[in-house]
């Protein structure tokens, strides 16, 4: 460190003035690197904590850039820079109970968003916007916005309220581009196409499919491109899509009851599939459980395929195949778009899909000999 700080100035701010020093003294030009945030932590004699929020400050002021996995670099132009750090994140939702949150969707989401928040200093909340849509009183916070759910009554036009105000938002789970608002979504179609392709890789050719909805013309977003990734798998191997093979089930919350009424529906048909996507592992729990008490063994006669990778999937009799949506790098995205990526007034469109992730189980296995694929 060049000098002693002799005022009471927060360490981290003492920092940020001292590079920013350094940049119109013309001792750090465009482009330099700066040390990492340890190196940094040792030069200045403080924590790695204050590191990381002057660097996250100084990035969100247009200071410095970050290139992931290269480190921190001193920006063209920071004489224009402007923007206001964010100093808290909030998850903002509408009526999603605490009961909810556990599952694993929103947990790990949770985890990523605080990984980042906790590397840089910021704060993290979740806040229930309530019934008149109201966001936290703080227009330098940064907003990650959870709209939409079956049963909630967001209100779509507050959503250009909030970017006239300025508000710093991405969005998580659903999506508007039209509106060119941040965005961080799971990839449900390619989720779907693997559910799918594992089952076909099996030799299964007649898949059944269990999604939630009053009917096909009624399926929710994410559930919509689950549909939409199960019909590309099979349109690739050349297998005629059977509406039949559609299992539609009402509800909201995801209940084995769900998987049950699907698995009776389809074992229904006249040719009976030899496989099952349940388009969620409580489904898919519920299948199996009908399939047991019918005499079915699983995977030999029927092959059951979840989709969630909840806790008890990996402890389950048989284990469930399933699909994670590794919805912690979900959040870790989300935080970062709004703390490193997003400018005021930029007017861009950031988005980014994250891949979900196949986990084969013991509840999948070859189609039956007499119906596999003579292939």
């Amino acid at each position: 460190m060049d000098g002693e700080k002799m005022d009471k100035t927060p360490m981290y701010q003492y920092v940020i003035n001292d590079i920013k020093r350094k940049i119109e003294a013309g001792e750090l030009k465009p482009h330099d690197p700066l040390p990492s945030q340890i190196d940094l932590a040792k030069a200045y004699g403080t924590s790695e904590i204050t590191s990381r929020r002057a660097l996250s400050d100084l990035v969100q002021e247009g200071y410095v850039y970050r290139i992931r996995g290269k480190g921190s670099f001193i920006q063209e132009n920071p004489a224009f820079a402007e923007a206001k750090p964010i100093r808290s994140i909030y998850l903002a939702h509408l009526n999603h109970t605490i009961e909810g949150f556990n599952h694993p969707f929103f947990s790990n989401m949770f985890d990523g968003i605080n990984t980042v928040c906790e590397e840089n200093g910021i704060d993290f909340h979740l806040w229930d916007i309530g019934p008149d849509n109201v966001l936290p009183n703080d227009p330098h916070a940064g907003i990650i916005l959870l709209t939409s759910t079956a049963n909630d009554s967001f209100d779509p036009s507050r959503l250009t309220v909030w970017q006239q105000e300025n508000r710093r938002m991405v969005t998580v789970h659903f999506y508007y581009p039209h509106l060119g608002i941040p965005y961080v979504i799971v990839d449900n179609l390619t989720g779907g196409y693997l559910a799918t392709q594992h089952l076909l890789s099996l030799g299964h050719r007649r898949i059944g499919i269990i999604i939630t909805g009053n009917s096909i013309l009624e399926v929710n977003q994410e559930f919509s491109l689950r549909l939409q990734g199960y019909r590309l798998a099979l349109s690739q191997h050349q297998i005629p899509f059977d509406p039949d093979l559609i299992a539609c089930v009402s509800g909201f919350d995801e209940r084995a009851e769900m998987g049950e009424e699907g698995f009776r529906r389809l074992m229904a048909l006249d040719e009976p599939p030899t496989a099952i996507f349940a388009t969620s592992d409580y489904k898919a729990f519920g299948a199996i459980d009908e399939a047991r008490k019918r005499g079915m063994k699983v995977p030999e006669e029927i092959s059951i395929m979840g989709y969630d990778d909840v806790k008890v999937s990996a402890y389950s009799y048989p284990t469930l195949s399933t699909v994670n949506q590794n919805t912690h790098k979900l959040g870790e995205r989300a935080a970062e778009i709004l703390l490193f990526e997003m400018k005021e007034g930029g007017g861009q469109l950031l988005k980014d899909e994250i891949v979900p992730t196949l986990i084969q189980r013991g509840s999948t296995g070859p189609a039956p000999r007499r119906q596999a694929d003579p292939s």
